[in-house]
């Protein structure tokens, strides 16, 4: 039996991916006011723990991008899902920050996968004017993910202890690997698929997705692909600082008990859940409006970058709410700002080089995110947050400006192919 619109059905297993991915991942900094005093883990100690997290990520982003255009992407998510849930579950385990470094690490090993295998999925399955918004969805996925975390494992903290909590997150991934497996297949080669269907995921992708061959080692001499790494270096850090350290700073700057972090601290990851799908909608309509596909992005990137040194802000103002405010008003931006990002790279490169050029640019955002929460936890424990806050408001405009001369916007064909210079401007269409 064909079915209607199955590609929105594998939007929701997209969606629920990155939901489960966040939740495995958010478990700990929820969780780390109770865990790092049970197990004696200082700042800098905690901040190891989080490098450990994202050493791992930041290589396999780069492993996982090879491996999702080499296995496929049905095969490559389930196995990157099901990798991270189990190393998720061990977390149980650990009795030192040692131990649970490295349960950390494994954790890495497997979660960045999820966002190479669903950017290759986006080109599978979606026309060029719905990328963005799938894109937006994804990331909505990793806000809600988020906003389900903090009281779910406040909850099961609060009632079985934290151990149990990680039991519960790391479960949900080994049920949607079933889903998965049962569903997801190449639209042309789906027997359910309707031919309407099929007609229009491959509208308009021709042109702008047909490309030669190219060797991974290739990929590396493009000056737009560094661009994009170089604006993820800067700008992801301030993504990874309020999913791990958030937490942890409204507990002990800010007043907070267990329950009204369980009450409270959801509110940031539901904004951004709102800047995801803002973003892609905005640019969208750009695109509607017939906006070559990199302008529209920019466009909807720039207000976004322009607003973040208003995190300086956070550390400055007395009350509590104000403060919880301007944490949601930054959220929201960077995810306008990410969503339209990420939305590059299926702009600009065909559905074969996807893989691997997400896992490149990827790289940017764990080597930025190791850098910073190192330096996070060394600044916390020998001075203050303060500091942290105000670095991180410049961090967004240094991103676009880099990105604005680095990646001018021209899709890869067989006219343009990665052994050609790339020109600095591409003419507007």
């Amino acid at each position: 039996m064909k079915i209607r619109h199955l590609r929105w059905y594998v939007a929701a297993l997209l969606f629920a991916s990155t939901v489960i991915n966040y939740i495995d991942r958010q478990t700990l900094s929820v969780v780390a006011p109770v865990l790092t005093r049970e197990l004696n883990i200082s700042p800098t100690e905690y901040g190891y723990i989080l490098q450990s997290f994202l050493a791992a990520y930041t290589i396999m982003y780069v492993v996982s991008g090879i491996l999702v255009d080499r296995w496929g992407t049905k095969a490559s998510l389930a196995a990157f899902v099901g990798w991270w849930s189990v190393s998720n579950v061990l977390h149980v385990l650990a009795r030192s920050a040692t131990q649970m470094a490295v349960f950390r690490f494994l954790l890495g090993v497997g979660e960045p996968g999820n966002y190479s295998a669903a950017g290759r999925a986006a080109s599978e399955w979606y026309p060029p004017k719905e990328r963005a918004f799938i894109n937006g969805l994804a990331n909505a996925g990793s806000a809600l993910g988020a906003i389900i975390a903090t009281p779910l494992v406040v909850w099961v903290t609060a009632r079985y202890g934290w151990r149990s909590a990680f039991v519960v997150t790391g479960a949900m991934g080994l049920v949607w690997v079933v889903l998965w497996l049962f569903l997801y297949e190449l639209p042309e080669r789906h027997r359910r698929i309707t031919p309407e269907e099929l007609a229009l995921i491959q509208e308009g992708s021709e042109s702008s997705l047909t490309a030669p061959h190219v060797q991974w080692a290739q990929l590396w001499v493009r000056r737009d692909i560094w661009g994009l790494l170089i604006a993820r270096f800067f700008s992801d850090p301030v993504w990874w600082f309020y999913l791990f350290w958030m937490p942890k700073y409204l507990v002990e700057n800010r007043g907070f008990t267990l329950v009204e972090l369980g009450l409270f601290a959801w509110l940031p990851y539901l904004t951004s859940d709102i800047g995801s799908i803002a973003g892609g909608y905005l640019s969208g309509k750009l695109l509607a409006r017939d906006w070559r596909a990199v302008d529209a992005r920019y466009a909807a990137m720039l207000p976004a970058a322009l607003f973040m040194p208003a995190s300086i802000g956070i550390a400055f103002v007395h009350s509590s709410a104000l403060a919880l405010a301007l944490i949601c008003a930054i959220t929201f931006c960077h995810m306008i700002w990410k969503t339209n990002l990420m939305t590059i790279t299926n702009d600009l490169f065909p559905v074969e080089w996807v893989g691997s050029v997400s896992g490149i640019v990827s790289l940017g955002s764990g080597l930025g995110g190791i850098l910073f929460m190192n330096f996070t936890g060394r600044m916390v424990e020998a001075l203050s947050y303060g500091t942290v806050f105000v670095i991180m408001g410049f961090l967004h405009p240094a991103a676009f400006l880099a990105c604005r001369f680095m990646v001018p916007g021209t899709p890869v064909t067989t006219q343009n192919s990665v052994e050609q210079p790339l020109p600095m401007y591409a003419p507007r269409k």
